[in-house]
């Protein structure tokens, strides 16, 4: 089975921009592709074949020395097929072998359908099959110790799917539970979905926990609520199986990564200067929280601000004005004169605090003026009941959103889009919902996010440099930025440097990816050295 495939070609390799739809809308889909004589059988003969594909080449070392016993759990729907087809997929492709596998059903198949089809098919080949019980399941170690369900190296997930309306049966997750609890730690590759998970999921709800998910094109969308995305392990775009103009068609949101939210934010031109590359007013930092402060104003450092000027309190000017490089330091309170430094945009809030010496109404008149606006932590909490005027980005974690929504911080992570989309739409500003998944919402209804999974992030700092990033991308953008597209931006550039290899697999400050991501954007944004004539 060939499965190298070049960069941006089918079918597993992402384009760093991917279609998310709900399960309603994939179902829609699925229902439309038939009048574009897609029918079913060749839909699950295309997923499965693909996702044959994209699985072994994510983990070619299960199929290095030896067809690996290899157990498939089927439902009765479209999953079951899809599961089936995989399992074919890697027999005819040498990568598995007929009697070192085993298919444990619900229940056998009847009639005509792509799961019937690809069942009969297995079971002509030489896969042993059976409906689960545990009887069954204890007959079947009994008399085959050595067997497959003993020793299975791969669990192939396909009890449920997309046409789950309500919390999965305790008794439909059973096999999943029992065959894992009598293998010696296999690995189980959920098809499309992990079993359980839909989109009404919520936590405490059934669920088969899945080292990697193959998503199926579009993806849907409560693989990556926060609540549920670490049932999902490592999720595996596969592609190739619908037209482009169908999945588009559909779209409700976007999966988005560095490499596609870099070209959404015009270059440096190469005759810049300090005051063309903008000026940022940052308010924050406190006594106990200067360290906010100096991350916030290293973030926009980092993603080309041309002139940051950081305002604090007084007790905190001469630790800071000694500390924070090339950044211009003053102290609230200081008459400067009218209008000595009117900012190309703000960004209130790392470390603030919420005293009563503490305003937005001056950066809320320059935000309905045009001025780009960026709130974190304490002064999201200050924004409650403010409507903005199409120029607030808001970031905040889920204890800040709750605080500042009242919607109970559980709601949130189970499924934050619907309320960000709303709350967007409400306030007229974007949102960027920080957790290990990002997600983000305009007013106009746009949707997007940006996985993460990353606990080199879970550290004080992260959320202060993310809001840097954002207001120094805004900063930079001429005519006006698109606050949503900075976000994706600030967002993915974050994402990225958690996973650069100069810091991989250890612990680091918010400082240190903050010198990773000004050589990341740097890269991106800045001309590209002339290349001498030898």
């Amino acid at each position: 089975m060939a499965v190298n495939h070049p960069a941006g070609g089918f079918p597993g390799t992402s384009r760093g921009r991917e279609v998310l739809v709900s399960s309603a809308a994939a179902q829609a889909m699925d229902a439309e592709a038939r009048d574009w004589s897609f029918n079913s059988f060749a839909l699950v003969e295309a997923a499965g074949r693909r996702a044959a594909q994209v699985l072994a080449g994510s983990f070619p070392g299960l199929f290095e020395d030896a067809c690996p016993f290899t157990v498939v759990l089927a439902g009765t729907g479209s999953n079951a097929a899809d599961a089936a087809v995989i399992l074919r997929s890697l027999i005819l492709g040498g990568l598995a072998a007929a009697e070192r596998s085993l298919l444990i059903m619900a229940r056998a198949p009847a009639g005509q359908s792509p799961w019937s089809e690809a069942c009969n098919s297995l079971q002509k080949m030489g896969v042993r099959a059976f409906v689960f019980s545990v009887p069954a399941a204890e007959e079947e170690l009994r008399k085959r110790p050595e067997g497959p369900l003993g020793k299975a190296r791969l669990v192939i997930d396909g009890i449920a799917g997309t046409g789950l309306q309500g919390p999965l049966r305790e008794e439909a997750a059973l096999p999943a539970r029992w065959v894992r609890e009598h293998a010696d730690h296999p690995l189980c590759i959920a098809v499309d979905l992990p079993s359980g998970l839909f989109d009404g999921w919520k936590p405490g709800m059934p669920v088969v926990d899945a080292d990697a998910v193959l998503a199926i094109e579009p993806e849907k969308r409560c693989l990556y609520n926060p609540a549920a995305r670490s049932h999902c392990g490592r999720i595996l775009h596969v592609g190739g199986v619908f037209p482009a103009a169908l999945t588009e068609k559909y779209r409700e949101a976007e999966l988005v990564t560095w490499d596609y939210c870099r070209t959404l934010i015009p270059p440096v031109p190469a005759d810049s200067y300090k005051y063309s590359r903008g000026l940022l007013e940052i308010r924050a930092g406190s006594p106990g929280a200067a360290g906010a402060a100096r991350i916030t104003a290293r973030g926009a450092q980092a993603a080309g601000a041309g002139l940051v000027r950081l305002l604090v309190d007084p007790p905190l000017y001469p630790v800071l004005a000694a500390s924070a490089s090339s950044v211009m330091v003053d102290w609230t309170g200081r008459e400067d004169g009218p209008s000595r430094f009117v900012p190309d945009a703000l960004l209130l809030g790392p470390g603030w605090g919420r005293g009563p010496d503490r305003s937005l109404d001056d950066a809320l008149a320059l935000e309905e003026q045009g001025i780009p606006l960026v709130l974190d932590a304490d002064a999201i909490f200050l924004a409650r009941g403010r409507v903005f005027h199409g120029n607030a980005l808001l970031c905040p974690h889920p204890g800040e959103l709750a605080a500042y929504s009242g919607i109970p911080r559980e709601e949130l992570l189970a499924n934050p889009g619907p309320a960000l989309l709303a709350l967007a739409a409400e306030k007229k500003a974007v949102f960027l919902f920080k957790s290990h998944v990002m997600i983000i919402a305009s007013a106009d209804g746009r949707l997007a996010v940006v996985d993460g999974m990353n606990p080199v992030l879970a550290a004080g700092g992260s959320g202060d440099l993310l809001a840097g990033l954002c207001a120094g991308i805004a900063l930079r953008c001429p005519a006006g930025p698109d606050l949503f597209a900075c976000a994706l931006a600030g967002a993915s550039l974050l994402i990225r440097c958690a996973a650069d290899p100069r810091i991989r697999n250890r612990f680091t400050d918010s400082l240190e990816l903050a010198d990773i991501a000004a050589d990341l954007a740097g890269r991106a944004w800045l001309p590209a050295p002339e290349k001498k004539h030898e």
